[in-house]
């Protein structure tokens, strides 16, 4: 009789919990799941993000600028606003912006007499031929400014 006790209560206690197997499959299981969903997930750009990339943008022209007057040349940086991409003329650096962002582009179509083409000039002087770069997502946009006489860069941010 004892025995018979012992032995149903062991058998109670091994089904009442998860084994480790289990508990490791089930853990595998939702790994796999969550995985594949994840990159299907659409990630929209944040403020702060928005903000990083109008921070790299400003700073590549400021690049360009200072190389225009250290190498005593003209540098224009290329802006491509169809396809997100705004590339220096000094370097090979580029900053591509996410799809979810509306590009717009305001630059002049000449330039002391040339045609400027989608590019923002900057002179050996530090001038430049000014230009607006803005980004902007539902109820959200930021303005990069080139002052045409300075050359200098500012950021001004402001709901679109």
């Amino acid at each position: 009789m004892l025995r018979r006790i012992l032995a149903t209560r062991c058998n109670r206690k091994s089904s009442r919990g998860f084994t480790l197997i289990e508990m490791v499959c089930a853990l595998a299981i939702i790994s796999i799941a969550l995985a594949i969903a994840l990159p299907s997930l659409p990630r929209a750009t944040s403020r702060a993000r928005l903000e990083a990339y109008g921070l790299q943008v400003a700073s590549l022209l400021q690049l360009d600028r200072h190389a225009a007057v250290g190498q005593s040349k003209i540098i224009v940086t290329a802006v491509d606003a169809r396809d997100r991409r705004i590339s220096s003329g000094a370097s090979d650096r580029a900053v591509i912006l996410p799809s979810d962002l509306e590009v717009r582009a305001l630059v002049s179509h000449t330039c002391r007499g040339r045609f400027a083409g989608s590019g923002i000039w900057f002179f050996p002087t530090g001038q430049s031929c000014g230009g607006v770069i803005e980004l902007s997502k539902p109820g959200l946009a930021l303005q990069i400014r080139v002052n045409w006489l300075t050359g200098g860069v500012d950021i001004v941010s402001g709901a679109s």
